[in-house]
């Protein structure tokens, strides 16, 4: 029994694109008893790189933040941002800095792949998803392309959660969930793509081991780290099937995170396949599946739009005839990696506070028009949707999800969803449960409800009309 609770102590990681979180739980009742975060540098310009290393430090600051509680933990699970490209040499240390998902210099690279291994189709039926400039297979094919040195140089490749758990353990170890983003996994066999591979010049030797769900990948190994030498490593996972684990999610529920990113998923029994690219056909970390449309622009999209104005982000303003589609990173869905942000319909009596309510329209049309796709069937027309992500805890966030999508929102209390999820399975492996099911012991989905207002169809049509026409603007 912890010190701190009903139940042993576990740790779960949210390794994310600006920061490392990690939340000491106690494993019976879900209770948090300690927390802990350290920052990353992300490079400006046309790419996205961290250095690796900096992951590694960011989580044992984060950890020496928890106190006692981590040192007394009997379990850890590291979840991590999806798609990133992380380059080993023959003794384990970072080539160059990794390549962010959100890196869309790949684009060339994935348009290419696309069509010299049979085509939209295929790749769907093989892949479950297409390669799009975020996927990693496209990152590698643009490092190939661009720093063959580099390339040569690589002994090993690794996702951001796949770098840190083997730091943990000297294991290579991965799960079905984050391979699933990879472009060299297959849905379809649950097995890496030996025709994939070749094409870009891998080696199955060069990647981690894929753990079945509720496998251990090893045990903490170094020395002096602010937890318990020996305690057992989950195999980790992406950070978002991490918050479907931490939401305890089930078919029938969709979920909006409203982050750096926007992501819109559910759980799902069928294999997903979509042939537009527009829904990525992601595993899940349990066995199921997570079919899910993640746009580029989102929070941070915004917030820059607000700045622009002068004006705080709560500071909105209804009415007006003006339509923003952020899309200041190029975008992802829909697939523009071209693309830059757009503001039409200005008149004399537009307002400030109208242009920055329209950028949260923008931001949230990007990921509704996506909703139907990635909840299926399995989910009823007025079901609630979770939302999650710093941007839920935003009125103005709130607000413009519900008046786009006519239904209610519920916000869950727990905000750190991700490195919540890394602990339910941490917990899971311990316990020898369903991480999900221990997600909903835990009560993680309980939280405040907004009820549905009356769906604005008018902004809806307003986006739908400016988007179609800016098809040239943006290489369409």
């Amino acid at each position: 029994m912890g010190a701190w609770g009903a139940g042993p102590l576990v740790v779960g990681v949210d390794s994310s694109t600006q920061s490392t979180k990690v939340l000491v739980v106690d494993a019976a009742t879900g209770e948090v008893a300690a927390r802990g975060q350290a920052p990353h540098t992300v490079s400006t310009g046309p790419g996205r790189e961290s250095d690796p290393e900096e992951w590694w430090e960011a989580l044992t600051r984060a950890l020496a933040a928890c106190g006692d509680p981590a040192r007394q933990a009997s379990a850890v699970s590291v979840a991590g941002q999806q798609h990133g490209l992380v380059t080993l040499d023959a003794a384990g240390r970072p080539v160059r800095p990794a390549l962010l998902w959100n890196d869309v210099r790949p684009a060339p690279q994935s348009r290419r792949l696309i069509e010299e291994l049979d085509g939209p189709e295929a790749w769907a039926e093989r892949a479950g998803s297409l390669p799009g400039p975020s996927f990693t297979v496209a990152k590698w094919a643009w490092l190939r392309d661009r720093e063959p040195a580099a390339a040569r140089a690589t002994a090993a490749v690794r996702l951001p959660h796949d770098y840190l758990t083997e730091r943990l353990t000297g294991e290579a170890v991965t799960d079905r969930g984050d391979a699933s983003g990879t472009g060299w996994w297959s849905s379809a066999t649950e097995s890496y793509d030996a025709e994939v591979l070749g094409h870009v010049g891998l080696r199955t030797e060069m990647l981690p081991r894929v753990a079945r769900p509720g496998e251990a990948a090893g045990t903490v190994r170094p020395e002096g780290l602010p937890l318990p030498h020996g305690a057992l490593v989950a195999a980790g996972t992406g950070d978002n099937m991490a918050a479907a684990l931490g939401l305890g999610l089930r078919p029938g529920r969709p979920v909006i995170s409203l982050g750096t990113s926007g992501t819109v998923y559910a759980v799902t029994t069928r294999r997903p396949a979509d042939p537009t690219g527009t829904v990525a056909g992601f595993a899940d970390a349990r066995g199921d599946w997570l079919p899910l449309a993640c746009t580029l622009n989102c929070t941070l999209a915004v917030d820059r739009m607000a700045a622009l104005l002068g004006r705080d982000r709560e500071a909105v303003e209804p009415g007006g005839s003006v339509a923003v589609l952020p899309f200041l990173d190029g975008e992802r869905t829909p697939n523009l990696p071209d693309a830059a942000g757009l503001l039409h319909g200005l008149r004399h009596d537009t307002t400030g506070g109208q242009v920055l309510q329209a950028a949260y329209d923008g931001a949230a049309f990007a990921l509704l028009r996506a909703l139907d796709l990635v909840a299926g069937p399995e989910t009823a027309a007025d079901e609630p949707l979770l939302l999650i992500g710093g941007g839920a805890r935003g009125r103005a966030w709130r607000d413009t999800v519900r008046r786009l999508s006519g239904r209610a929102v519920i916000v869950p209390r727990e905000g750190e969803l991700v490195a919540l999820g890394a602990a339910a399975q941490a917990a899971g492996l311990l316990l020898g449960e369903d991480p999900a099911a221990v997600a909903r012991r835990w009560g993680t989905d309980g939280g405040e409800r907004y009820e549905a207002v009356e769906r604005d169809a008018a902004a809806w049509e307003r986006l739908t009309r400016t988007l179609t026409a800016a098809g040239p603007l943006f290489g369409v």
